[in-house]
């Protein structure tokens, strides 16, 4: 049942549909259908009008109830006179600004003709209107919609796995990565390049510069890490005067045009060609463009460019996009082999900076991970932050990531981050992504990075100065037994403004531990620590000793 409304302003500007998401299917189809007995009696004749979905309302105002691209089914119920001009043109306006697709008329029983006002109202407004004959229930136009809405699912997941499967074989194949971007050209009928790479590789007829140039800003925009998407399309409307620009540029190419070996050179040339119809249609109009992010590449992207954009070209882009994936990443094997020299090396006491570049470019960052609930899997976790190098400890988890791979939030983990550093300064980042973890547990925050500030009071004072102070004023609980448990402890509690419950998570102990460690100090330190000056002396000493 439909239930009651704010009406919208009748004057308001037609709202972007927001068609649900089911495959459409054309409006030509359904009335091709015979048995339904439906006829187009104003409107425009459009093979591009697409039904998404069918609705019956009888109310004299359906905008509230329609989502977009809906054939409305109607007996007008709600329309009494058939010669009212005004209700009917208020009806046609409002269908159109809701984004129907179209308006089914049924002229029984109420009606025995379309009323010529709604006619009007139809062609006026541009809304397709069709006339359902007497015999035809209404169940039966939507039972026919969902039948070839079932047909077009059919052969859009048909599409999908041929290509896919083709894809895979194009995999195969001498110089993969062409021919994968050959078969994407052919099956997407446009044009494919592997952004980023060196030198660049691409399949079918390349589009005008300004389309170009809006591919290498949209594949920017997607990447590796939870802050950055997959994926990202846009639309970029190309004019006569980028076609001519194109033309005496002769902007007309074509990589890795050579004929595969052991593959069927007449698919080749069918995919070039066919790659050049798409980017004749193009040019002149929109050209749909799509960006897919390489995992296991950082900097390199899929981009895609077609003249028009159908169902299922994301699913066969994305299968490319994965099968790139897999083709441009370096090689599990190589890494492993370098790895595991790295690991001889050091155990016949070879220095870390040594083999460093054996295990990835410099600086690396220590990640340090806690597993929010359960038991998780931290060969996945370093995978998600794109390394291989992983460790497991009391602490929890640690993962080293080399240049080019920045920590990012992860489902399941709490993370502490380092500072990048190079590889002798390792131990130190490491130290900083414990303290990064236990403030993250303690703030319950998903990711806590170590910074460092760069400027400040601290550097009034020359560091050898600054180290002797903190070695002077620390030395009474560095002395003490239990020392390095009572000075951490004391950095934790004042990094966390004296919360007891923040700086007991943190550190893992029970709130009356971190109070008696922190009377402990006091009366070690034979100071005030509620003194914000004595809290501001300690701070800036347990700073500079590091």
């Amino acid at each position: 049942m439909e239930g009651t409304s704010t009406v919208p302003d009748p004057m308001a500007p037609p709202a972007a549909p927001t068609a649900p998401p089911t495959p459409p299917i054309p409006l030509a189809a359904l009335l091709a259908r015979t048995d339904l007995g439906l006829r187009q009696v104003a409107g425009p004749v459009d093979a591009d009008t697409a039904v998404h979905w069918v609705h019956t309302s009888e109310m004299a105002d359906p905008y509230p109830y329609l989502l977009g691209g809906e054939l409305l089914l109607s007996a007008g119920v709600h329309g009494t006179d058939p010669q009212d001009a005004a209700h009917y043109d208020h009806y046609a306006l409002r269908i159109v600004q809701a984004g129907g697709a179209a308006l089914g008329f049924g002229i029984a029983p109420l009606h025995d003709r379309v009323p010529p006002p709604l006619i009007e109202a139809c062609d006026r407004y541009g809304l397709p209107l069709l006339e359902v004959a007497p015999k035809t229930p209404f169940t039966t136009v939507a039972r026919a919609v969902w039948q070839l809405m079932a047909q077009a699912r059919h052969t859009e997941l048909r599409r999908a796995a041929e290509a896919q499967q083709a894809l895979a074989a194009a995999a195969a194949r001498p110089d993969p990565v062409a021919a994968v971007l050959r078969q994407l050209a052919r099956r997407m009928g446009g044009y494919a390049v592997l952004l980023g790479a060196s030198p660049e590789r691409s399949a079918g007829r390349a589009p005008a510069e300004p389309v170009r140039a809006a591919l290498t800003r949209l594949a920017q925009v997607v990447g590796p890490g939870a802050s950055r998407p997959a994926s990202a399309t846009d639309t970029v409307t190309v004019t006569e005067a980028d076609t001519a620009e194109e033309s005496d540029t002769g902007a007309n190419t074509e990589a890795d045009t050579g004929a595969d070996t052991g593959a069927d050179t007449g698919a080749v040339t069918e995919a070039v060609a066919h790659g050049e119809a798409a980017g004749a249609e193009t040019r002149g109009t929109t050209a749909h463009l799509a960006a897919y992010a390489l995992a296991g590449a950082p900097g390199l992207a899929l981009g895609v460019v077609t003249g028009t954009r159908t169902p299922g070209d994301h699913a066969i882009a994305g299968a490319a996009a994965v099968l790139l994936s897999l083709l441009t990443a370096e090689h599990q094997g190589a890494a492993e082999t370098r790895r595991s020299g790295a690991l001889v090396r050091l155990l016949l006491g070879a220095r870390a900076d040594e083999v460093a570049p054996l295990l990835g470019p410099a600086p690396w960052t220590v990640v340090r991970a806690r597993p929010t609930q359960g038991d998780a899997d931290p060969g996945a976790l370093a995978a998600a932050l794109g390394s291989a190098l992983f460790d497991r400890d009391r602490e929890g988890v640690r993962v080293l990531l080399t240049a080019g791979a920045e920590p990012a939030v992860q489902d399941g983990w709490i993370l502490g981050a380092g500072a990048p550093v190079d590889p002798a300064d390792l131990a130190t980042s490491d130290v900083q992504a414990l303290r990064a973890l236990g403030r993250a547990e303690a703030t319950r925050s998903p990711l806590v990075r170590h910074g460092v500030r760069r400027s400040g009071l601290g550097e009034l004072v020359a560091p050898a100065d600054a180290q002797a102070h903190a070695d002077t004023l620390l030395a009474p609980l560095r002395r003490a037994p239990n020392g390095p448990a009572l000075v951490e402890t004391l950095r934790t509690w004042l990094s966390l403004h004296g919360s007891w419950d923040r700086a007991a998570t943190a550190q893992g102990v029970h709130r009356n531990t971190v109070r008696q460690r922190v009377a402990r100090c006091a009366a070690l330190l034979e100071a005030d620590l509620d003194d914000p000056d004595v809290r501001m002396e300690l701070w800036f000493a347990l700073r500079s000793a590091g």
